[in-house]
């Protein structure tokens, strides 16, 4: 286990440090201590995006009377007079039955549009002295008072009317503040200041039920994410539009701040300024809690893209409201904001759903989330979650994205992604908390990079030099092969079995006394050229080295074949078919025969990069490995071309073989059985099976100790294979043991005392 931990180290310690890094480096911004303007933005861009993912369901407690296109066309262009204003107002709550109504529009001037005032001037002026004329004036003036009409009409209803807030004005009347400093016992809430307002005429603003601001500011960008719940107006605190029209739907009594503690356990430097855990209306008994935010603001959860096909709300056109047009049962105990939607009249606004959002609609969203009491926020502990999610994330990618393929990071970082927008996406959901994310996916990904970096740049190049290094021993198609996954091949030594050939020239002393230097070099070039393809390329062996005119190749590694010695013999035999083929050409041009002994052996061998500080080779090593070597040692003494050992025999029996002898070779105590391949069996003609048999027949007598009958069968085959060394051998040996017989005890084993 420790060594396993510190090869993993080894391996991964510089990726785990670096990994670890960045994860604490995500988490020193989720604690806020280093900030960036990067990360806020693309939290405000998933932000939105998240918004818009939300399906729209219509809420039939409220409804926009839209001062459309259609409604400047019948009733004429705005604004309009205030007498119409009051027939809205009378149509509204006294035909419909509005529960409340708010007015996304402020009255911040007199109405004199009815004429009245022209004529009482001509009255004193130029028509002073007509008899009866201030009479009708004064009869006329409750008619033509639109002012005064629009006031009756709101008088007693729950009608609210909206003003803005600025910083350079003070105009019409506020109505009464929902709280003051003095209220709160010099307590200062954070709220965004306004120094100035542009409200309603006084006498309006006495008739109506209340009056909220419709002021909203958009952020940095441009874009309308957020609205206030209360501003401060020096030392009062008055409420937005969308909760003074919930205020007047519920009969409430109050508007006021809600803490957990209280004054007297407050310091002075708390008491001077602090936030409010959220807002209340109170009526009919009941707290109607509204959840705020930094500076009393509320996240605006927008539903849908707006607008009267948006599907969150109905809009009806303020025209077919006038003209009685409207299903009663649409605004029947609803509350109605009278707003507008004409492109004329600049109350559309940049909003995350809809560059072109109605204002009035930015009030109805917070009018629903009031009456819902579903408010998106981000909750005071919203840093432990982002904190916890990077950290899990961070460790969890830093330990294991360094022991993954490719493709196993790929799946695992896209894994995370989905882990965390899914996780985020179901609390703000279902619990309606905005939690922000950009900086646990920017770790997902960098660490993603830098793993797939270090593994290209380091893992890979190490891996394509390794098949480098390997492509000087093994074939083409191996090399392709190993590049597809090179991590899984190296050169560390390992013990596994093998098989593995020698090959050497015949009489080479006197090829090279016979030719010139340059006629030499060709010759050489031309055999070791076939010789190595025919080892690499058809059977996909491994090219040790050349040892002078000498080959020595082996089969298994670092490929692993299970059928290594099959592939080895089959390369021995198409090595004797090329030779011929080399000699046609040799013959050709007055060069000597090339004659070429082959061992092949199969057994447990040591397999890897070997050597010195100075020269290193990836070979073979061990006693199956001498074996090889002596095998092909001895073909010449049998005449053969080609010698493989008992073990690579049993491990490729498709071939047919001619048992040559039991041998002990120098070095090894046990007799090996050697062989001589003389193709697949499938192939070989019925004469050569014949021979073979025959070949079997004789070898059994002389090991038997039968002379006469050995050498009866042995001068038969040599007849019908006049050029078969191997029958001239074994007469000579009977010759000799008949005149030393090896006695009762012989095993039948020649031993070799050189190599």
């Amino acid at each position: 286990m420790r060594q396993a931990l510190r090869n993993a180290f080894r391996q991964f310690g510089v990726r785990w440090a670096l990994g670890l890094a960045l994860t604490c480096i995500a988490l020193l911004y989720a604690m806020g201590l280093w900030s960036s303007h990067t990360i806020e933005r693309q939290d405000t861009i998933i932000a939105d995006t998240r918004m818009r993912l939300e399906t729209p369901v219509l809420d039939p407690r409220v409804v926009i009377v839209d001062i459309d296109a259609k409604s400047l066309n019948e009733v004429g262009r705005f604004p309009w007079s205030r007498n119409v204003m009051a027939q809205l107002v009378d149509r509204l709550v006294g035909h419909y039955h509005a529960a409340a109504v708010g007015f996304d529009v402020s009255f911040p001037e007199p109405d004199t549009s009815s004429g009245y005032a022209v004529l009482e001037q001509l009255a004193q002026r130029e028509l002073k002295g007509v008899p009866g004329l201030p009479r009708e004036l004064d009869a006329l003036k409750p008619a033509l008072d639109y002012d005064g009409l629009f006031a009756a009409a709101m008088r007693g209803r729950p009608v609210v009317l909206g003003y803005n807030v600025s910083h350079d004005l003070a105009k019409g009347a506020l109505p009464p503040a929902a709280f003051t400093v003095q209220d709160l016992n010099g307590r200062v809430l954070d709220a965004f200041p306004a120094d100035g307002y542009e409200g309603n005429l006084a006498r309006l603003q006495e008739a109506a039920a209340g009056a909220g601001i419709f002021t909203v500011s958009p952020d940095a960008d441009g874009v309308v994410r957020s609205a206030p719940l209360l501003q401060r107006i020096k030392d009062g605190y008055y409420p937005s539009l969308s909760v003074a029209t919930v205020a007047a739907y519920l009969h409430a009594v109050a508007i006021k701040p809600y803490y957990d503690d209280t004054v007297d356990t407050m310091s002075e430097a708390q008491r001077s300024t602090s936030s409010a855990d959220y807002i209340s209306l109170y009526a009919n008994g009941r707290q109607y809690p509204i959840a705020a935010g930094d500076m009393l603001n509320t996240v605006v959860q927008f539903r849908g893209p707006g607008g009267p096909k948006g599907g969150a709300f109905r809009y009806v056109s303020a025209a077919d409201v006038l003209k009685g047009r409207v299903p009663a049962a649409v605004l029947d105990k609803a509350i109605v904001l009278v707003g507008t939607t004409a492109p004329g009249l600049l109350d559309l606004r940049a909003t995350p759903v809809n560059a072109s959002y109605p204002g009035v609609e930015v009030h109805a969203n917070v009018i629903k989330s009031i009456l819902d009491q579903r408010f998106k926020s981000r909750p005071d502990f919203a840093f432990a979650i982002e904190l916890l999610q990077a950290l899990a994330v961070g460790l969890v990618l830093s330990f294991v994205l360094p022991a993954l393929s490719p493709l196993a990071s790929v799946l695992l970082s896209g894994l995370a992604v989905v882990a965390v927008a899914g996780f985020n996406y179901a609390m703000y959901t279902r619990l309606d908390w905005v939690i922000d994310m950009f900086v646990c996916l920017l770790l997902i990904a960098t660490l993603f990079v830098l793993n797939l970096g270090w593994g290209y740049f380091f893992e890979f190049r190490k891996g394509r030099a390794l098949v480098s290094r390997f492509g000087e021993y093994v074939a083409p198609e191996l090399v392709a092969k190993m590049a597809e996954n090179p991590e899984a091949y190296n050169m560390d030594g390992e013990s596994r079995e093998l098989s593995v050939m020698f090959v050497d020239v015949r009489g080479f002393t006197t090829i090279s006394e016979g030719l010139s230097p340059k006629a030499l070099r060709e010759y050489i070039n031309l055999y070791l050229t076939a010789m190595s393809e025919d080892i690499r390329s058809s059977h996909q062996g491994t090219l040790d080295k050349y040892i002078g005119d000498a080959v020595m190749a082996f089969w298994g590694a670092p490929v692993a074949f299970p059928d290594h010695a099959s592939r080895a013999v089959a390369t021995s035999l198409l090595m004797q078919a090329s030779c011929a083929r080399l000699n046609e050409d040799f013959l050709k041009r007055g060069w000597p025969e090339l004659k070429i002994g082959i061992g092949v052996n199969t057994g447990p061998m040591h397999v890897g990069d070997m050597g010195s500080k100075i020269r290193r080779a990836y070979t073979v090593m061990g006693d199956a490995v001498n074996l090889g070597s002596r095998l092909e040692g001895i073909t010449k003494v049998y005449g053969v071309g080609i010698a493989v050992g008992e073990a690579t025999r049993l491990a490729a029996p498709e071939f047919a073989y001619r048992e040559l002898d039991l041998v002990r070779v120098k070095g090894k105590n046990a007799p090996v059985a050697i062989f001589e391949p003389l193709g697949r069996t499938a192939d070989l003609p019925a004469a050569v099976l014949d021979e073979l048999r025959a070949w079997d027949e004789a070898l059994a007598l002389v090991r038997a100790q039968r002379w006469d009958e050995a050498e009866s069968r042995l001068r038969i085959l040599r007849a019908a294979q006049p050029a078969r060394g191997l029958y001239a051998l074994y007469l000579e040996r009977i010759a000799l043991w008949r005149a030393r017989p090896p006695g009762e005890g012989w095993d039948g084993v020649t031993t070799f005392d050189t190599k």
